[in-house]
């Protein structure tokens, strides 16, 4: 075999696809919205190999801490498309910090994993400024993150959202299914449209079958297709810890892929059932739009959707105008969604929609 290894160049990082200058250039550029993130229990900046945060012992007897990882989904392509790359920072945030907020934790911080074909500072930058934005909203701290370029693997203008998010709950505090008791009543809080779920079907039938570009403006929704379709999801982390300091809170649903009812019958318990009207709220345009030009029946709809709930409060009855004035004086939209009813059937599911949306 011939030896050619003297005529070919030095094989190096960069030639392979990898720019560690533009890592270090992100970095550079996305320290500031990571600062601006941040709580007194935050031990040290970015940059550190491992995020240091001091748990406030002092502040619980028994603390109990909580954790979630999620994602943004097929949303990312309309950012993509649109060049548009912070708003899908806030939806990563609110994603992660209001499943924690379900069983009642505060969340304390958040890690980010940003994988890219191609690092592009700015572009980098722009995502954290989203995620940091997220995590002031939510009151937690941005405790560094990783950047993963992926050449190869991954096409240049290409990348990927995950986060990992921890709270903390006392023992004597933490909500969930075994709190809710027949008569409790539900209160939905509106979502700021799709959030950040169903976008796999939501772009087959607005980009695929209908042929709606992006920047096209479209009356119902008073803007362009892609402001709607990129507007982020509304993080309630503090909205429900506002309500929790309150009232009597069995537990929330924080209404994700699979809709209302499957979710909410994630925190219902054997022998009992929800029962959600949905004469209640009138779903937003782009829920109708999705629904008749892609003839999308309606149970499909509301298993891919929120259909325009994005968190559910599981109250007691004594405590529903106090629910509904805490979240009013906080602009959540809010209002009295169902109640909890003994299961008079123990095979049938814990959460069912009844009834019609009015003009839907």
């Amino acid at each position: 075999m011939t030896d050619t290894s003297a005529n070919t160049p030095h094989a190096t990082y960069a030639a392979a696809g990898v720019n560690i200058e533009a890592g270090d250039q992100a970095v550079e550029q996305l320290k500031p919205y990571a600062e601006k993130a941040g709580r007194p229990e935050v031990m040290a900046g970015v940059g550190g190999f491992a995020g240091l945060f001091k748990l406030r012992l002092d502040r619980w007897k028994e603390p109990i801490l909580a954790s979630s990882t999620d994602g943004v989904g097929t949303k990312i392509v309309i950012a993509q498309a649109l060049d548009v790359h912070d708003t899908v920072g806030l939806d990563l945030v609110a994603m992660v910090v209001d499943d924690l907020v379900v069983c009642g934790a505060e969340p304390l911080f958040l890690q980010d994993y940003i994988a890219v074909g191609t690092v592009v500072p700015e572009r980098i930058a722009a995502l954290v400024k989203g995620i940091s934005e997220g995590c002031v909203r939510a009151g937690c701290a941005l405790l560094g993150g990783e950047t993963a370029e992926h050449p190869g693997l991954m096409a240049d203008g290409a990348y990927d959202l995950s986060a990992t998010g921890v709270g903390v709950v006392e023992a004597d505090a933490v909500l969930g299914p075994e709190r809710v008791r027949p008569g409790d009543v539900l209160i939905g809080m509106g979502s700021t449209g799709l959030h950040s779920n169903g976008f796999s079907l939501a772009r087959h039938v607005l980009l695929d079958i209908c042929r709606m570009p992006l920047a096209g403006h479209v009356e119902e929704f008073g803007r362009t297709l892609g402001e709607e379709l990129l507007e982020p999801t509304r993080i309630y982390a503090k909205d429900c810890l506002a309500v929790v300091a309150e009232a009597d809170v069995r537990t929330f649903a924080h209404i994700t892929g699979g809709g209302m009812a499957a979710n909410v019958a994630r925190v219902i318990p054997p022998g009992l059932r929800a029962v959600l009207e949905r004469g209640t709220w009138t779903p937003a345009p782009v829920f109708s739009m999705i629904a008749q030009r892609g003839r999308v029946e309606r149970l499909e709809m509301e298993r891919t959707f929120n259909m325009g709930v994005g968190m559910v409060a599981v109250v007691s009855p004594e405590d529903v105008d106090r629910t509904l004035a805490v979240l009013t004086a906080r602009h959540v939209p809010s209002w009295v969604l169902g109640e909890v009813a003994p299961a008079e059937d123990p095979a049938a599911p814990r959460a069912e929609l009844v009834g019609d949306h009015p003009r839907f």
